[in-house]
């Protein structure tokens, strides 16, 4: 039988402006910046429609921002095609974007899942701080060669494989001098490099000051089993146990993230129609390059149901 699935983004969406028009359009959107705004003590509204760039780019304000908005895209979605919001079978969310789906699926509410996500930022940063770190995009090159690159930088720091997001697109994560010398090696061998908008290396064990401080901050919130599966970026597994859950958040903050074969679980599952909800369409993108057959409808600002 076929079934939809909603997707929503993780960080790195952000941009100036992001659900600005459609929190000027709808009363609801407009009440979850508001609502926002009480649990985080600043006017979230301001920064996600006016900026800087260089304050929306941090962790600290990125992820509660690409939560808030990604939630305000779907209050669109409710508002115009209401029918697709009851037929969805299936989520799942791109690092960040798992609490939004999670949400969605209303396994916690949106102020639990909101002081979730600004703890997860804050403890992010500070890990990012404490050691020069980054992330690089990796294009073009096969899962083989980017391994053996790996491999090879490593020998100047600590480096992984981060996000396995499809088919040529694979993302390292590591210590400052072993991301350059991986850029180095990777250009070496043909790839495309793009360095990401992000605080340090997430999703290794450079992070792991913070999956502690995830954990508690995850203890004191509750988790209900999600209406719907929700399908986890570190085991491809869809949780229902509340214990699980926030084990599989705090998992999270140090694993890779193991997109493609989330896709890939989806289509084989039995999905024929995708929805990305939230700001830009990077997930649009990565789907194609798993299957160019399955229509992916982006809503967010730019978009029309």
């Amino acid at each position: 039988m076929a079934k939809t699935a909603f997707l929503f983004p993780g960080q790195g969406a952000q941009h100036v402006g992001m659900a600005q028009t459609i929190c000027n359009q709808l009363p609801a959107a407009r009440s979850l910046f508001d609502r926002a705004n009480e649990v985080l003590g600043y006017d979230l509204a301001k920064i996600c429609f006016e900026g800087p760039s260089a304050d929306l780019d941090s962790t600290v304000y990125s992820q509660p921002a690409i939560f808030v908005a990604s939630l305000a895209c779907l209050e669109k979605l409710k508002a115009e095609s209401p029918e697709v919001i009851d037929q969805c079978d299936i989520a799942a969310g791109l690092s960040l974007g798992e609490y939004t789906a999670l949400v969605f699926a209303g396994a916690m509410s949106f102020e639990d899942g909101l002081r979730v996500v600004q703890q997860r930022g804050r403890a992010m940063q500070d890990a990012a701080d404490a050691t020069p770190s980054g992330m690089v995009s990796v294009l073009m090159l096969s899962l083989e060669q980017v391994q053996e690159i790996r491999d090879q930088a490593s020998s100047t720091g600590l480096i992984e494989i981060a996000n396995y997001l499809c088919p040529g697109n694979l993302v390292l994560s590591g210590e400052t001098a072993a991301c350059e010398k991986a850029v180095e090696l990777a250009e070496a061998a043909g790839a495309r490099v793009v360095p990401l908008a992000v605080a340090g290396a997430f999703h290794t064990n450079i992070m792991k000051p913070a999956d502690q401080r995830l954990a508690e901050a995850l203890a004191n919130v509750e988790i209900q089993a999600p209406r719907i599966p929700v399908v986890s970026n570190v085991d491809v597994a869809a949780h229902t146990d509340s214990a699980e859950l926030k084990d599989i958040l705090v998992r999270q903050v140090v694993s890779p993230v193991r997109w493609e074969d989330t896709m890939r679980s989806f289509v084989d599952s039995g999905v024929e129609q995708f929805y990305e909800i939230g700001p830009g369409r990077v997930l649009t993108g990565l789907l194609k390059r798993v299957n160019r057959k399955i229509p992916c409808t982006v809503i967010n600002d730019s978009s029309a149901v």
